[in-house]
């Protein structure tokens, strides 16, 4: 009973931080129940922002690296599972091969391999496909490919 009450003071702690950092949960603020809510709404639309900046950023990449490798279907980088296919095409790996993103740990490996072959394609070193696993770096990565020289 000890952890389940100090897990919901700091589920309470964090929550009363969120609404403090979230300007809008202030409007929402006429008693106590209603600022958590609040808090949580601005929350998830600070995160499907950064989600679809980040969305839009991988597509955006892809696609630049499709048309310089001169892969045909380079739109295919906008539609969710159409955009592994096309990574597949640029690296030159087999098409049956996206059966192996969808099993866990698996996928880990393949996406440094596709990314690898993704490098090559763009005559990068292949070791900047192993860097999509550090977390940061992996931001960086899909831009560097696609928009340097």
């Amino acid at each position: 009973m000890k952890a389940r009450s100090t897990v919901s003071t700091w589920l309470r702690r964090i929550l009363i931080l969120m609404a403090v950092l979230v300007p809008a949960s202030a409007a929402f603020a006429q008693d106590g129940d209603q600022v958590p809510t609040a808090a949580l709404g601005g929350l998830l639309i600070v995160l499907l922002v950064v989600g679809l900046a980040a969305y839009v950023y991988m597509a955006l990449a892809l696609q630049t690296i499709a048309k310089k490798t001169n892969t045909e279907n380079d739109w295919f980088a906008w539609i969710p599972i159409l955009n592994l296919i096309l990574m597949l095409n640029v690296a030159r790996k087999p098409l049956w091969w996206i059966v192996l993103f969808f099993i866990p740990l698996v996928n880990i490996v393949i996406v440094i391999v596709v990314w690898m072959g993704v490098a090559e394609a763009r005559g990068k070193p292949s070791w900047w496909g192993v860097l999509m696993i550090v977390p940061v770096v992996n931001l960086i990565v899909p831009g560097y490919l696609a928009w340097s020289d």
